[in-house]
């Protein structure tokens, strides 16, 4: 047996059962980490995340006697223990329990079992339960309690978790989460593989998969394999994810070929012309075709007429004669192989069946040395069937190792939901900011770190949630903000000039640091005038002879303000105060001199984007018309310190007292910027109720709207042309598996 339970450290309520039984039997690596967000038992290839299933788990390969009928009444009981809240209810369970061990040593039979296990822990875990006991009111549970209590082996697990708890700085909390490794990992030998489904451009929730594939890789010495198209390539190349081998599937048409044809031998595939929509229902109603019992000639013969593409074999398709009524539908004999007429992009003509993903995935993960099938557990019911075929054809094993899927709230992963965004043009194209696209987040400024360490922090779960963007983008600005070289922006609609008494004759330049706290990110020239420009805003704010103090420069006291009749301020008038104290004012202002011929200011846009849907999260039979924000662009005039000049695309940096922006190139003269959401509630809450806003854009098709890219690429498809795409033929699926 090679188990390992991972546990948070603050789990609530704490799985006492689970650990205590999993010290008891031995063999089990615990892990306490206060990073992932549920428990998990990884035993023998599986992950199981309920307590009571681990405990079951466990107890049967730990050979503890537990043949009871009456077990199962102590996990229910266990079950209601943890919900009662009345005293006089608790009380009466307990005294029930103190009653059954009058004249017992445990719960069931004559030696320990899960059924104490499951009681023993779920008592620990309570409070209530514990004062109660105390009060030597119900002896025998408390004299069972106690010497299960006392075990040696409980004594360790409980030890280990309080150092867990003193400790929790961990040496690397970023993996912690992965750190029950992979089963049957041997190091230098482990291959692991993606992707295991996608095609087209990849989303977030393809980024755990592919982050987990790499990192498992290298944390074993072993390699990655990536096979597909080059659309897929450029975004791993994003995340900075490069495969050791690139691979088609492709290449494996003949062996998979041959193989399909061992099946109809063996009596394990067999050929079927059911129309489609028959086909489903039989499948759903656990009815046999009427080709299930044909003869393996009468199978080899209709196979023979696929190959050729002919008029009579386009009306079949091969079929895995798995099971008719197997509870998991996955089961009831899939189709693994049909004809496709259309040239092949890379074999041309040469064939007319192709395989589907269910049968082409397994055997090319097994003959291409993939020793890790990871991926996510929607794909759970389709594990048996991955098995199945490798196991028919005696191909060499690969171990699945799967996890939940990430999804976020307002953000639409369905490639076809999203495909119809970029058709109908309300959105710029895939890589833009609105989009939840690996393309589109980082040229929103998510860095490949935070990407990573927020997939890894995630754990194995298993649990398919709706996750709150906050997460991830605090984990982003937690590495952009030491490098995130300081500017100032002043936004150009009212911005209010002001006359600086005793300020210097003519311009003067000075070299101050780009970031106060970080001096390798080197120093910027600030122009210091005697006519400088403030925003509305803090105009506004301005008291009659307030003192304030101007950032980088000093203290100045304001002497007068001019507003106009609409009570927007027109004009200020400052007096220098250097030796005042900038501890004792309330005000610190961003600032910048007026644009001069000599000096002159950047002009630049500042872009902030809404979700693109208005619901949390869409039901299967909302219609996403109804839910479109209507405004999910911001756009604010405004200008910069020269120093933006010399930026890069896709560089970072923070625009004082506004936020973090990634530059995003130049139009018509002017810098855009688009704002990083730093996590903090504002950033990231919907902003569909500000969309009378005049600096608001709201959804409208894009006429031929240029598509950004934020990195240089080579062109995918030749001549630089766009390639429009039908909604159901974007992604070439000949075979799903199709590279």
């Amino acid at each position: 047996m090679a188990a390992t339970f991972t546990i948070p450290i603050k789990a609530s309520p704490f799985p006492f059962a689970a650990l205590g039984i999993s010290a008891y039997i031995g063999n089990v690596n615990l892990v306490f980490d206060e990073a992932t967000q549920g428990i998990a038992l990884t035993l023998n290839g599986s992950i199981i995340t309920e307590e009571s299933e681990i405990v079951q788990a466990l107890a049967k390969e730990g050979n503890l006697a537990d043949d009871s009928a009456k077990t199962p009444s102590f996990f229910t009981l266990a079950s209601s223990l943890r919900s009662i809240t009345a005293h006089a209810e608790l009380v009466a369970a307990l005294d029930s329990l103190d009653n059954l061990l009058a004249y017992r040593t445990f719960l069931v039979g004559h030696s320990i079992t899960s059924a104490d296990w499951i009681i023993w822990g779920t008592l620990k875990g309570s409070i209530k339960v514990l004062g109660l006991l105390k009060n030597n009111q119900h002896p025998h549970l408390l004299r069972w309690f106690t010497y299960i209590d006392n075990l040696k082996e409980t004594q360790s697990a409980l030890a280990e978790l309080a150092a867990a708890k003193a400790s929790k700085a961990r040496s690397n909390k970023t993996a912690a989460g992965f750190a029950l490794g992979l089963q049957d990992a041997v190091d230098g030998q482990v291959v692991t593989r993606f992707p295991p489904e996608p095609s087209g451009y990849l989303h977030i929730g393809h980024t755990k998969a592919a982050i987990l594939n790499q990192y498992f890789a290298k944390m074993y010495h072993g390699k990655l394999i990536t096979e597909f198209e080059d659309t897929i390539l450029e975004d791993l190349k994003l995340l900075d994810i490069h495969g050791d081998i690139v691979t088609h599937t492709s290449d494996h048409f003949q062996t998979l070929y041959d193989l399909a044809v061992k099946l109809i031998k063996s009596g394990n595939a067999y050929t079927d012309d059911t129309l489609q929509e028959q086909m489903r229902d039989e499948r759903m109603k656990g009815i046999a075709s009427k080709h299930r019992d044909d003869s393996v000639e009468q199978n080899l013969q209709h196979f023979e007429e696929m190959k050729a593409g002919t008029a009579e074999g386009v009306r079949w398709c091969l079929r895995a004669k798995m099971s008719v009524d197997d509870p998991n539908k996955a089961m009831r004999d899939p189709v693994i192989y049909r004809c496709n007429l259309l040239p092949h992009h890379r074999t041309g003509d040469k064939w007319k069946v192709y395989p589907t993903y269910d049968f082409a995935c397994p055997v090319v993960d097994s003959i291409e040395g993939v020793t890790h099938a990871l991926r996510t557990n929607e794909y759970r019911d389709r594990n048996p069937q991955y098995l199945w075929m490798i196991k028919a054809l005696a191909l060499r094993k690969v171990n699945i190792w799967d996890f939940s899927r990430l999804n976020f709230i307002y953000t639409l992963l369905s490639k076809r939901k999203l495909h119809d965004f970029v058709n109908k043009g309300l959105v710029r194209g895939w890589d833009d900011p609105r989009f939840p696209t690996v393309r589109g987040i980082r040229r929103r400024g998510m860095t490949v770190e935070a990407l990573t360490q927020f997939m890894l922090a995630q754990g194995p779960s298993q649990s398919v949630v709706s996750m709150e963007w906050d997460s991830i983008w605090t984990q982003n600005k937690k590495i952009i903000d030491p490098i995130a070289p300081r500017h100032w922006s002043i936004l150009t609609k009212n911005s209010v000039p002001v006359t600086i008494k005793g300020g210097p004759a003519s311009p003067e330049i000075k070299a101050v640091p780009k970031h106060k706290k970080n001096a390798e990110i080197g120093e910027k020239k600030t122009v210091y005038s005697s006519s400088i420009l403030v925003e509305q805003e803090d105009a506004q704010s301005f008291e009659d002879q307030e003192e304030v103090t101007l950032m980088d420069w000093g203290n100045a006291i304001v002497r007068s303000k001019t507003v106009d009749a609409s009570g927007v301020v027109t004009a200020i008038e400052m007096e220098l105060n250097l030796e005042g104290d900038f501890r004792k004012t309330k005000k610190k202002i961003t600032w910048l001199s007026k644009s001069t011929s000599a000096h002159p200011l950047a002009r630049v846009t500042l872009l902030d984007y809404d979700y693109l849907i208005t619901k949390k999260k869409l039901e299967e039979d909302d219609n996403v018309a109804d839910f479109i924000t209507p405004v999910t662009e911001f756009r604010d005039e405004a200008v910069a310190d020269a120093n933006v000049q010399d930026l890069k695309k896709g560089d970072i940096i923070q625009f004082e007292r506004k936020g973090y922006y990634i530059y995003d190139g130049e139009v018509d003269g002017v810098k855009e910027f688009i704002l990083i959401p730093d996590g903090r509630a504002a950033s990231i809450a919907s902003k569909a109720a500000l969309s009378g806003s005049p600096s608001a854009t709201a959804v409208a098709p894009v006429a031929d709207a240029p598509v950004t890219k934020m990195y240089a690429m080579d062109c995918i498809y030749g001549n630089g042309k766009d390639v429009k795409y039908d909604a159901e033929t974007m992604y070439k699926m000949e075979s799903i598996y199709d590279s």
